[in-house]
């Protein structure tokens, strides 16, 4: 790993040569900027994600770096699917439960279309990050990281999105356990909590959010933006080094931690 000295514009590098890292909910958003910054620090990456939009997403990633990328359609709340789309890895070093589903459930809606949002929600963000561990694990050894996207809404919680935070607050849980289980086993269990990110479904809720609330988007994210300590709208590269820093030895040490990435938004 190779640092810029203090003062010094730049980022770090890291070398993940010969690492083998499978990154879910991958094809866009938060999941395509970590899974390009492991291609780049020259990791062996496969990204898996419930649309055939990851196929192409592979192709670009692969152009774009000259190394071939792998691309896995899978449903992770449906546990035969993920065993089959694991079954041809014989290890995995790093693994990054990314995938995740985010839709406004207000409480006060009873409606069908609601009830099946929060289910779906929990099927996909707590059942699918367990499903794709469980089946990974068998495949872990000694070193291996294990990273979950949850959310600076796992910390905290905002209204009508009662699905997605508590998700995001199990997720949360969820890592706290296993770094205690799989700690004698050598493997780390991180996760990480975004802030707001400009990403389709970031923008999807501020657009709710902003509708909900009558008030102009432009405005409601003025507002968002402002409420943090460090101004501006993060990009999905912008997470990326976080990541690769948890899957380094520089981590080694770090396990069982939920650590936000969010300009200060949620200080406290």
């Amino acid at each position: 790993m190779t640092m810029p000295r203090p003062g010094e514009p730049g980022t770090a590098s890291f070398d993940f040569t010969d690492r083998r890292v499978l990154v879910t909910g991958a094809s866009r958003g938060i999941g395509l900027g970590v899974a390009e910054g492991f291609v780049a620090a020259g990791a062996d990456v496969t990204i898996l994600a419930i649309d055939d939009e990851v196929e192409e997403t592979a192709r670009m990633l692969a152009g774009r770096h000259g190394r071939e990328v792998g691309a896995i359609v899978c449903d992770i709340a449906n546990q035969d699917e993920v065993r089959a789309a694991l079954a041809p890895f014989e290890c995995i070093d790093v693994l990054v439960n990314n995938a995740g589903l985010e839709l406004v459930t207000p409480m006060t809606d009873g409606s069908a279309e609601t009830v099946s949002a929060f289910e779906r929600i929990v099927q996909i963000n707590v059942l699918g990050t367990y499903h794709v561990t469980r089946t990974a694990l068998p495949k872990m050894g000694p070193g291996g990281r294990i990273i979950i996207t949850s959310s600076m809404w796992g910390k905290t919680a905002v209204a009508e999105f009662s699905a997605y935070s508590s998700s995001k607050h199990a997720n949360i849980g969820f890592m706290r356990s296993l770094a205690k289980e799989l700690g004698p086993r050598g493997i780390s269990v991180n996760a990480v909590c975004p802030g707001w990110v400009r990403t389709a479904a970031a923008m999807r809720s501020l657009s709710v959010m902003a509708r909900r609330k009558g008030r102009e988007e432009s405005e409601l994210l003025q507002e968002i933006v402002d409420a943090q300590a460090v101004e501006g709208l993060m990009e999905p590269e912008d997470m990326a080094m976080t990541y690769l820093f948890l899957a380094s030895d520089a981590a080694r040490n770090i396990t069982g931690q939920a650590i936000s990435v969010d300009r200060g938004d949620f200080i406290g």
